[in-house]
């Protein structure tokens, strides 16, 4: 602008309107932000949804080195953690029984599965 006259009432009523416009547009970004993350954070809960609903209905934990098993778990135990493979019923009444492993304190396989030890 030149800087030889004073600002109208316009120049001014411009200016205000240019600094409302960057403003609501800085806030849409954000909120536009907002809302990806709101459908990532969502897509991620649904696919947990999924996983769970399709976790086998027993599971045998195995320790460090892969080998050896630790516990035996109810499908979808959140105390099985990474290390747990899915396995077939009777596959887990046996490890039980016969492979003297021991059943997760916190979902109780043997009970569930009629197992008294």
């Amino acid at each position: 602008m030149n800087e030889d006259r004073p600002l109208t009432r316009l120049d001014m009523l411009r200016f205000a309107r240019r600094v409302v416009e960057h403003q609501a547009a800085r806030q849409l970004a954000l909120m536009d932000r907002w809302i990806a993350d709101e459908e990532r954070r969502e897509a991620e809960r649904q696919r947990r949804l999924a996983a769970r609903q399709a976790a086998p209905e027993w599971a045998v934990e195995h320790g460090l080195n892969g080998r050896s098993a630790v516990y035996v778990h109810v499908g979808g135990c959140p105390g099985a953690g990474g290390r747990a493979k899915g396995v077939a019923r009777d596959q887990a009444v046996r490890v039980l029984t016969e492979g003297g492993v021991p059943a997760c304190p916190l979902c109780r396989p043997d009970t569930v599965l009629g197992i008294l030890e």
